[in-house]
């Protein structure tokens, strides 16, 4: 199969701007939960701290939460290196 042609090229930019938007709409979906699931996951985050419990009690997509994530775990690695 040649992708060199121009068909195969628009095909490929086709599937690849078809990922992105599908990518872009799962990371902006809406927060779906109702308000006890909220307080029962800030409850269960209070071992983990007080601002990672009230962050539950937000309406947050999945792209914030992944976010909220990565920055933990770069809170984490500075924790256990002392470059605090």
């Amino acid at each position: 199969m040649n992708t060199n042609t121009s068909g195969g090229k628009f095909l490929i930019f086709v599937l690849v701007t078809l990922a992105v938007l599908v990518a872009y709409g799962v990371l902006n979906a809406p927060d779906k939960r109702s308000g006890g699931d909220k307080i029962g996951d800030a409850i269960n985050e209070l071992p983990n701290g007080i601002d990672k419990a009230a962050r539950q009690l937000e309406n947050r997509t999945p792209g914030d939460k992944l976010n909220d994530a990565a920055k933990d775990i770069g809170d984490d690695l500075k924790k256990a290196t002392n470059q605090e």
